[in-house]
């Protein structure tokens, strides 16, 4: 089988190019920095697998590539960029996920970023870049309450590093879960009680804007929310709206409903906000066990059709 790396981009080729063997299948990469969905059927061309780290791949487009049959997603977010079920029933493509990557990487941002609102950093650091000395007061974390809202394996190591600074570390999951050192509570709870709530739920139907107008409401006054999962779980509204009133004391954000953030989002002008670029798993130990991962699903896919 051939596969084809649509938009590996110069991040990403020169690991595929390190980590693939001589008797891998063959594999295009396509290093161009991006790629519009509609040069994909000609970008696809002869090749059985895509793999996809951030380009869409609309059904309507995927029925112009005739031979694709299988898609390695590179991470476990397909469905912000293509309809898994619609593809299969309707043009017999497989799409193929990569979990536990970036479990760590993802879950130290969460811990950089949790802190970060906390001390009022990022804001400090805007003004000291002014030129204005902007003293400001911080918040101790330590001996504070971590909501985990949902909770795989991002979530664990999250709660494995808010152990280590004698956070109290409380849990909700879709799914009944146990861990040690983790309180499993319902959601009411979770909201009520957590200084610092971070999410960590994969996006699905049932989980996409989960965190309403009203659930934000719940949420201890003054906490801070951190968000490296995805943005679309959160009703970004009503989150600028709390952070403007001051119910909420800080939104650290990797991700966002529309990315790249457009230009002019009332979440960039706001001060109680740290904001990343969508770059939580981006670490070379990640991109490595995630290039590693897209190639064993090609060889795996290629034994399994010969």
């Amino acid at each position: 089988m051939k596969a084809c790396f649509v938009d590996a981009g110069e991040s990403l080729a020169p690991e595929t190019r390190r980590l693939r063997r001589d008797t891998d299948p063959e594999v295009t990469i396509n290093e161009q920095p991006e790629i519009t969905p509609e040069a994909l059927p000609a970008v696809l061309a002869g090749h059985e697998i895509a793999l996809i780290d951030h380009t869409a791949l609309p059904t309507a487009i995927a029925r112009q590539c005739p031979q694709l049959r299988h898609v390695v997603f590179l991470g476990t977010g397909a469905r912000s960029y293509m309809d898994p079920e619609a593809l299969e029933a309707e043009c017999g493509i497989q799409v193929h996920l990569i979990r536990g990557y970036g479990d760590t990487a993802v879950a130290e941002m969460a811990f950089a970023l949790m802190w970060s609102a906390a001390k009022n950093l990022a804001l400090m650091d805007a003004g000291m870049r002014r030129g204005d000395w902007l003293r400001t007061e911080g918040m101790e974390l330590t001996g504070k309450t971590v909501g985990l809202l949902g909770f795989g394996g991002i979530a664990a190591e999250m709660a494995r590093l808010c152990h280590g600074v004698g956070m109290r570390v409380l849990a909700w999951n879709r799914t009944p879960r146990e861990a040690a050192g983790v309180t499993f509570v319902p959601m009411d709870t979770l909201l009520e009680q957590s200084d610092v709530l971070s999410l960590h739920l994969l996006l699905v139907d049932a989980t996409r804007g989960l965190l309403s107008r009203e659930k934000l409401a719940q949420m201890r006054p003054g906490a801070i929310l951190v968000n490296t999962a995805r943005g679309a779980l959160v009703d970004e509204d009503a989150l600028v709206e709390a952070l403007r009133d001051g119910r909420l004391r800080h939104a650290a954000l990797d991700v966002y409903a529309a990315e790249p953030l457009p230009p002019g989002h009332p979440l960039s002008a706001l001060p109680n906000t740290t904001l990343a670029a969508h770059s939580a798993f981006r670490t070379p130990e990640a991109t490595a066990k995630l290039i590693g991962a897209a190639l064993q699903h090609c060889r795996r896919l290629e034994t399994e059709a010969s």
